[in-house]
């Protein structure tokens, strides 16, 4: 898993105008939990942005005033008109304590169904997945060879060491539908064929 150091420093004040005044000097207010407390921090907005500009799961080395701690994002809040981020809460992590995190989707390989000129879907980008913070996979590979035109890969064919898939075992990650080219190729193949018998 890819892991990232980020400074921060402790909050003296939690209100609404202090968070203001750390956004207007460029800093972001946070919130580290899941430990024995919370601790309320601030961090720069430019060194969050290689964690939260990225489908990727990145641990975060946290240094908070000298205090070590590894960590995940577990929720940032955005500026509902500027998308500039507003809030973001961090998850501490244990070496000894399962986690649930999102991890990123990857298609691998060629689909035969797309090849023949199937129309790929893919409904699921992200799979929530529950392990100890060592066992998490940096993505979750998709293998696309068998995938003919009709056929859909689900949730429960994906098989991983030490996790466990969270998302319903019949959700369909991905499939190859028959495509409009394909089905008025196959409808005007049928004719021909029709034609060639009289």
């Amino acid at each position: 898993m890819k892991s990232i150091a980020i400074s921060g420093s402790v909050r003296q004040s939690v209100g609404k105008r202090d968070a203001k005044e750390l956004r207007y000097e460029g800093n972001i207010p946070a919130v580290l939990y899941g430990g024995k407390e919370q601790t309320h921090f601030s961090v720069s907005a430019a060194d969050l942005k290689p964690v939260l500009y990225t489908a990727d799961v990145i641990f975060v080395e946290l240094d908070i005033d000298g205090k070590k701690t590894r960590a995940i994002v577990q929720e940032a809040q955005f500026h509902p008109l500027t998308d500039v981020v507003t809030h973001v809460d961090f998850l501490e992590l244990f070496d000894d304590k399962e986690v649930s995190v999102n991890i990123p989707v990857k298609l691998t390989g060629t689909s035969p169904g797309v090849k023949m000129g199937g129309k790929l879907v893919q409904k699921l980008r992200k799979l929530r997945v529950k392990a100890l913070p060592n066992n998490l996979p940096q993505e979750i590979a998709v293998p696309m060879e068998s995938l003919e035109v009709g056929k859909s890969f689900r949730v429960a064919q994906v098989a991983l060491e030490n996790a466990a898939v969270l998302n319903n075992s019949d959700d369909t990650i991905v499939s190859v539908i028959m495509s409009r080219a394909l089905r008025q190729a196959e409808q005007e193949a049928a004719k021909a064929a029709k034609g060639g018998k009289k």
